[in-house]
């Protein structure tokens, strides 16, 4: 799997980084973990601060293009994004957060 990226637009207000890419594959469309992970491997960045938004890939095409958030760390990807896209991203959330939904209920 080969990832180019495409665009890069600073977003200094959020902490992060809009970056769209295109990934070359040679069988099926990958996992979103696993783009999530070669993308922070060449980003040079963590895992938990890259978050996966958006895989297109064309039917019978073996080039997926797609569009990610890269955070400065992973609480700030914490407070901004929903609950939905850090759970398809695996990204935990925090303790303290984990706890106060416990005492809330």
């Amino acid at each position: 799997m080969e990832i180019e990226v495409i665009s890069e637009d600073e977003n200094p207000m959020l902490h992060r980084t809009d970056v769209r890419f295109e990934i070359v594959h040679d069988e099926a469309t990958p996992s979103r973990l696993s783009v999530r992970d070669s993308l922070a491997a060449k980003l040079n960045k963590d895992s938990d601060e890259v978050v996966i938004h958006e895989l297109d890939t064309k039917f019978g095409m073996r080039k997926t293009a797609g569009y990610a958030k890269v955070y400065e760390s992973p609480e700030f990807a914490r407070d901004v994004e929903q609950d939905y896209m850090l759970d398809r991203n695996k990204i935990e959330a925090e303790e303290g957060d984990a706890e106060a939904e416990a005492e809330e209920a």
